[in-house]
């Protein structure tokens, strides 16, 4: 989860986020070279700045004649940049309480990316797994108003389930977020 803004900007350069991509299996400035067709020494610029930003480590040093090669690996396998690093205009659902608009769902999925980024931070860091539980499925529907059947019927069953299993006076207990969204699928060219 990248919540600084320098580490974001870092990130999201087309060059070095190509050479994070590539960094999931260890590589060197050399080897990273040819693979992305810059000079070695450009390679070299991108990855010192990957490297003062956390964004890369180092694995080893070989050393090849005259030379030292360092041998780098990205720091995860996978990034995502947290809507807090825009925190002045970050999505705020308190902000658009219409529940039925485009931008509340956004500001909801904006919350939850930062809330299990924080928690999986902490998880990592306490070397723990964190309990998390996801349904992703697709539904097509005939007609506006099947969605809105669709969405009546999903608000009861899960309002009843909040009902059944939600404790206030649970000592020890601990509150859990649940979020649900519909939104329509993108369509992309070769789903066509």
């Amino acid at each position: 989860m990248i919540e600084d803004p320098a580490v974001a900007g870092v990130s999201l350069d087309p060059v070095r986020a190509g050479l994070l991509a590539a960094l999931v299996e260890p590589g060197s400035a050399t080897t990273l070279a040819r693979q992305v067709g810059l000079t070695r020494q450009k390679v070299n610029y991108h990855l010192r700045e990957l490297e003062r930003h956390g964004l890369v480590e180092l694995v080893e040093e070989r050393r090849k004649g005259n030379l030292t090669e360092r041998v780098l690996r990205a720091t995860a396998a996978s990034y995502v940049i947290s809507p807090s690093v825009l925190a002045a205009v970050q999505p705020d659902p308190a902000r658009d309480p219409d529940r039925l608009s485009a931008r509340w769902l956004l500001a909801v999925a904006a919350r939850m990316v930062r809330e299990v980024g924080e928690l999986v931070t902490g998880a990592t860091k306490a070397r723990k797994r964190l309990a998390t539980f996801a349904i992703d499925g697709e539904v097509r529907f005939a007609s506006a108003a099947d969605r809105a059947g669709f969405a009546e019927e999903l608000t009861r069953a899960v309002t009843s389930l909040v009902a059944k299993y939600h404790d206030e006076s649970a000592e020890g207990g601990r509150a859990h977020r649940i979020v649900v969204a519909v939104h329509p699928k993108v369509k992309r060219e070769e789903q066509e």
